[in-house]
């Protein structure tokens, strides 16, 4: 949950790139919507663009209010999905729920029992946000993942695998890791600590058994619900033994779901990405790799069509930090530009004014590239050809969890 960051090489915290006024605007986020100069720019911007795709620091209340009103503006030239971090059986779960008017007590009941079994679509600004695009776009609106499923989703797909109703071997073999994710949960429960959960503790041999009882009577469908398990497993694990190759292997699995999706529909269908700032840029990112953004953008160009890539920071303000397994968020002041990773923003920040009033202020990158005067850092350079537009609020509070204890 912390946020993402454009390297900046040293700070240069007084370069302001030639242009930058002609390129800000002031942009009003409120329950109507988006207004002033700002959101006229991203409606003119959205207007010829199939994919928008939204970078942003998780958790916050501020920015679900943000992507709402950027639901607003795609739903009168169609909005067919919304494509969000997390796996995606848990969108399935989410996006059953998202017109329901019980819809956060029955996803309360869920992570209630499996702590953990989801991110960020367990934030109550993000779970309100999600219903009301879907509201606003109507009736065929899906919600996507594309992630790995999270950290305590092990308990809720082994539920999904026995309503599948697999043969005798396979049910067996899913029972008897079904009890050992009980207990593991348990424990984490009691710690807060996530490396106790069922991820952490099963071991490889395990698994092969389960997958060969799988194979001999489970079906396709629980098949590739505990595939899903394994990859997420993985990714997990690699994160504690190769970072960078976890990295990657995440990205490819983002990928190819996103093809799954995009496979299934009978029509290009017109997305919007809300995901974290490190996955939503073009070109390589700071973990030195082609993510989930730049892929979209190949895709784009390969199919005529626009993208249009918006990084949304907090100028200061506190953040939602992971609280331990099945608890509420922690919360963590902040301000921006006293990381030296960001002090580059400091002439994009929203002016004393603005803070007051609480205006926003929008950078429109895409005048920077044109301008003669070349830009005056590297971090700037970066976020020119990564992002199309950068948003800074005055100030983000964090958002709450449901289904917590």
């Amino acid at each position: 949950m912390q946020p993402v960051t454009i390297p900046s090489g040293p700070a240069q915290e007084d370069a302001v790139p030639v242009g930058l006024d002609a390129a800000r605007a002031t942009l009003r986020v409120d329950a109507a919507g988006l207004h002033g100069a700002g959101a006229a720019i991203l409606a003119e911007a959205i207007s010829s663009a199939r994919y928008v795709l939204i970078g942003e620091d998780h958790l916050s209340r501020e920015i679900p209010a943000f992507t709402l009103g950027i639901c607003r503006l795609m739903v009168p030239d169609g909005l067919d999905a919304l494509a969000v971090e997390i796996g995606p059986e848990a969108a399935r779960l989410v996006d059953a729920h998202l017109r329901r008017g019980d819809r956060l007590a029955r996803l309360a009941a869920v992570l209630t029992a499996h702590p953990d079994a989801f991110a960020f679509q367990n934030g109550r600004d993000e779970s309100d946000m999600a219903a009301a695009c879907a509201a606003l776009a109507g009736p065929d609106f899906q919600l996507w993942g594309l992630d790995q499923e999270f950290l305590g989703a092990p308990g809720y797909l082994f539920e999904q695998m026995r309503a599948a109703r697999p043969g005798p071997i396979a049910r067996a073999a899913i029972a008897r890791l079904a009890a050992a994710d009980r207990a593991a949960t348990r424990r984490a429960i009691a710690s807060g600590a996530a490396g106790d959960l069922f991820l952490y503790h099963v071991d490889d041999r395990q698994l092969a058994e389960t997958d060969a009882a799988i194979l001999h009577d489970g079906g396709a469908h629980v098949a590739a619900l505990f595939d899903a398990l394994c990859e997420t497993r993985a990714i997990y694990l690699g994160q504690e033994e190769d970072g960078r190759a976890s990295n990657f292997r995440r990205a490819r699995l983002m990928q190819r779901t996103l093809l799954r999706y995009l496979a299934a529909r009978p029509r290009p269908p017109r997305l919007l990405f809300k995901f974290g700032a490190v996955h939503m840029g073009k070109g390589i990112n700071e973990l030195g790799q082609r993510d989930l953004g730049d892929f979209v953008a190949e895709h784009a160009r390969e199919e005529g069509v626009g993208a249009l890539h918006i990084a949304v920071y907090g100028a200061r303000g506190v953040r939602a930090l992971y609280g331990g397994v099945g608890r509420q968020v922690r919360h963590q002041p902040f301000v921006l530009t006293d990381d030296a990773d960001y002090a580059w923003l400091a002439p994009a920040l929203p002016s004393a004014a603005d803070t007051r009033t609480g205006d926003w202020t929008l950078i429109d990158l895409r005048r920077l590239r044109t301008t003669a005067s070349p830009l005056p850092s590297p971090a700037w350079r970066d976020a020119v050809h990564r992002y199309d537009l950068v948003v800074v609020a005055p100030e983000l509070t964090p958002s709450s969890l449901i289904g917590t204890r």
